[in-house]
């Protein structure tokens, strides 16, 4: 009964924060909230590993970066689904938000499934290199290569638009 406590606790309080990293590395929302609950349902019965682990939300997001490697090595997930996340408040208005998510995504999408997750765990959740090659199962200067060569194709990408910030 407590490990079943524990868990309920840590998904109340921690799936929002997985499904945005999951999204990031996924592209849609459907599949990054089917990547957490898959991940999750795989970690249940040996949620005590989790709780024992030295920070439970980095071994859980480590599960969630590498069923998303593992499932896209499948030949069957070659396919790029795209989606949109709701509109955030703030002084930008609406078409700014859709306009950048889509450039981002766009840009990410180009990187291969390794550097795409290792910039995510970097600039999106603040993990140090040590965390990302934890969770990527790979050495630390193996993540600093990917986050190169990934930030180096990005620039490639982005093109200077005139009038935008």
């Amino acid at each position: 009964m407590q490990q079943t406590v524990g868990f309920a606790d840590f998904v109340r309080a921690n799936t929002p924060a997985l499904v945005r990293t999951a999204y990031l590395l996924t592209g849609s929302g459907h599949a990054a909230e089917e990547l957490v609950q898959d991940t999750l349902v795989r970690l249940y019965p040996q949620w005590h590993r989790v709780e024992n682990a030295e920070v439970p939300i980095a071994y859980v997001r480590r599960s969630i970066a590498n069923a998303f490697l593992n499932q896209r090595r499948r030949a069957s997930s070659r396919e790029i689904v795209t989606d949109v996340l709701p509109d955030r408040p703030g002084d930008r208005t609406p078409i700014d938000d859709l306009v950048d998510r889509d450039e981002v995504w766009g840009l990410l999408s180009t990187l291969n499934e390794r550097q795409r997750a290792a910039l995510v765990l970097r600039y999106y959740d603040g993990l140090d290199d040590s965390e990302i090659a934890s969770a990527l199962g790979c050495r630390e200067g193996t993540v600093r290569s990917l986050v190169s060569r990934g930030l180096a194709t990005l620039r490639q990408g982005v093109r200077p638009t005139a009038g935008r910030n």
